[in-house]
């Protein structure tokens, strides 16, 4: 006879975001209003990507940027400059967003007049990964910098994503990082996955990005 019950808290946590998230995901297509998650490492060039992004996008769709971090608003201050409509969002010491978190910044945000939203989330590779939002889609860099193991020490990242980045491509003769290797540890964990090499400082690959994500937004909004 059992002396005490044994509650596992996290699967229940998780069982009940995965519920949030479903649902969020269901008023977004509805609303045909695309939500990019987009994940990364510290330094790895978020901000700067997602200035690019709203660059070559921003004359044929309305976007909509969430900035979350611990505590700062560096982030959307710099991309409140380019015009797009964007929001901070405290996560009060949380290392990761989860479905509700994402709801509370998009009814903040608004969405009736957005068609692309992208969420730029807390910059590392554990929490953010195991936390569904509610996105459309999955998204993360990989920078040059970081090396070609990252796949290896972080799988779960790698593999809930849809799409990888692999930006400061225009460094990579000063590191010791091989593209072909890690293009192949990124596949055997996501064989379907979609890898992109890109500089966000001078602007290569930019263009096959966008074209990804258009191509997503088709797809999404049939």
């Amino acid at each position: 006879m059992e002396k005490y019950k044994v509650i596992e808290i996290k699967e229940n946590v998780f069982k009940n975001n995965d519920k949030q998230a479903k649902l969020l995901r269901s008023d977004l297509k509805k609303d045909n209003t695309f939500l990019l998650n987009l994940m990364s490492s510290p330094g790895s060039g978020k901000t700067t990507t997602v200035l690019r992004t709203i660059e070559a996008l921003k004359d044929e769709m309305k976007i909509g940027i969430m900035e979350a971090d611990i505590d700062s608003d560096v982030d959307a201050n710099t991309v409140s400059k380019t015009g797009a409509k964007v929001i901070q969002l405290h996560t009060g010491g949380m290392c990761h967003l989860d479905a509700d978190m994402t709801k509370q910044g998009l009814v903040e945000l608004g969405t009736y007049d957005l068609d692309f939203i992208i969420l730029e989330n807390v910059g590392n590779l554990v929490c953010p990964a195991e936390f569904d939002t509610g996105s459309s889609k999955n998204a993360m860099i990989l920078s040059i910098p970081e090396g070609h193991d990252k796949p290896l020490k972080y799988p779960l990242m790698f593999s809930i994503v849809d799409v990888v980045l692999i930006n400061k491509i225009d460094a990579i003769e000063y590191f010791d990082f091989d593209l072909d290797l890690v293009k192949q540890y990124i596949k055997n964990l996501n064989p379907n996955i979609k890898v992109i090499p890109i500089s966000a400082k001078t602007g290569e690959g930019i263009d096959e990005w966008a074209n990804w994500i258009r191509q997503e937004i088709r797809v999404w909004n049939q």
